[in-house]
């Protein structure tokens, strides 16, 4: 017989209690914030992203089933070696629950596939490429905000279809420039129209002369810019200096963004046709949650990938609160099984696949004497309806996807 002193006793009702307290609201709902803070996609996610996943924390009330919501926040630089350093941590060590972000196509492929192997959820808001959905699909990856498919059905469509039949592009030498040019090619050729060639061009170029010239030689009707941030910012900068518009030739900027245009200025953007899934100025619901974004980010106006940040996570605690728990497979089914409407994106729904489906819209950037104030600069050219605008699910060869 063993004897057990008080101490012992102790020690033992502990053991028991404390699996328990876990499970009853001790431990928090964290986020990470995984995302470019300093490079050139910094504007149109950076510090804002965090901004924006903060105020869907305090929204909600900054607790669900009783455990405090944390949200924690890194630099991913746009290095998948960064990324997936970070995400083990985050993961293993410092028990974040989801990661939204995480900046490039490239970094983001890297995290999502810690996420699938640590079975945690990750929502890809940042990046764009369509294989997140497509061949590098995964249980635990819901990619929320748009994707190069959609922008090819927007802005690649639209382009070529009001006469454009001739294109080159300048492609971001990585992932994500891979597949816009890719899905806006598709998207071309279907529509009767060419790809006279393209070039790659290195992350974060300053000097586009050289690409610009390569471009302006091949006497395309269109140059596709499948670039972003930054890139993009530079290259219509540099072909306006070069008078490529001038001689005839159109800019399709494939991936544009309100700060990308602030930036570059209506003397030069106007005219520009974009694809964005949310613009601040679309509605009531979109202007009021620009407001109060503008009063945390010194008057900046959100990009969409900043309010997808808010919906992703608003939606994700919605869930965990719906379901009694944060455990990845459960939210994961029940963001899939029920329709996602927010003010920011509307009525949309998330694929088997993990793509969220959600209207897509077109715009053209407004000359300088239409635009009544700072960043009201889009005029609506259409609305795509979401199934329209996203590339099919039996398209993608996403493996969790059954054929027939």
């Amino acid at each position: 017989m063993t004897m057990r002193t008080p101490f012992a006793a102790t020690l033992l009702a502990l053991a028991i209690i404390a699996p328990a307290a876990a499970q009853t609201g001790d431990t928090p709902v964290k986020v990470g914030v995984l995302t470019d803070m300093s490079s050139l996609y910094s504007d149109i996610n950076g510090q804002g992203a965090v901004i924006a996943t903060q105020m869907a924390i305090d929204d909600f009330g900054g607790s669900v089933l009783g455990r405090k919501i944390e949200l924690t926040s890194a630099d991913v630089q746009n290095k998948p070696d960064v990324a997936v350093a970070i995400a083990n941590r985050w993961y293993d060590v410092e028990h974040v629950d989801a990661i939204l972000g995480a900046g490039a196509s490239s970094s983001s492929i890297a995290a999502i596939g810690v996420a699938k192997e640590k079975k945690r959820l990750f929502f890809a808001t940042d990046p764009a490429s369509s294989d997140i959905t497509g061949k590098l699909c995964n249980p635990y990856t819901a990619h929320w905000v748009y994707d190069t498919a959609a922008l090819a059905n927007g802005t690649g469509s639209a382009v070529v279809k009001s006469g454009g039949k001739s294109w080159f592009f300048l492609t971001a030498d990585y992932a994500f420039g891979y597949a816009l040019e890719r899905d806006v090619s598709n998207v071309v050729k279907a529509n009767g129209g060419t790809v006279l060639g393209d070039v790659k061009v290195p992350l974060n170029t300053a000097d586009f002369s050289s690409f610009l010239l390569q471009a302006q030689a091949s006497k395309a009707q269109v140059i596709g810019l499948a670039n972003a941030g930054g890139d993009t910012i530079n290259s219509i900068k540099q072909a306006a200096e070069f008078g490529i518009t001038e001689g005839g030739q159109k800019l399709a900027g494939l991936l544009v963004f309100i700060s990308d245009v602030h930036s570059i200025g209506l003397k030069l953007a106007h005219g520009l046709q974009l694809t964005e899934s949310y613009y601040w100025d679309l509605n009531d619901g979109t202007r009021a949650f620009a407001k109060r974004f503008a009063t945390k980010w010194n008057g900046k106006m959100p990009t969409m990938i900043q309010a997808g940040f808010y919906s992703a996570t608003y939606h994700y605690l919605e869930a965990i609160k719906a379901v009694g728990t944060k455990d990845a497979d459960k939210v994961m089914a029940r963001l899939k099984s029920v329709p996602l409407d927010d003010a920011l994106f509307g009525k949309g729904y998330l694929r088997a696949d993990g793509r969220k489906i959600h209207d897509m819209h077109l715009f053209e950037v407004k000359a300088p004497a239409e635009s009544k104030g700072a960043y009201g600069y889009y005029k609506l050219i259409r609305t795509i309806p979401g199934d329209e605008a996203f590339r099919p699910m039996d398209k993608g060869e996403c493996p969790m996807v059954k054929k027939g």
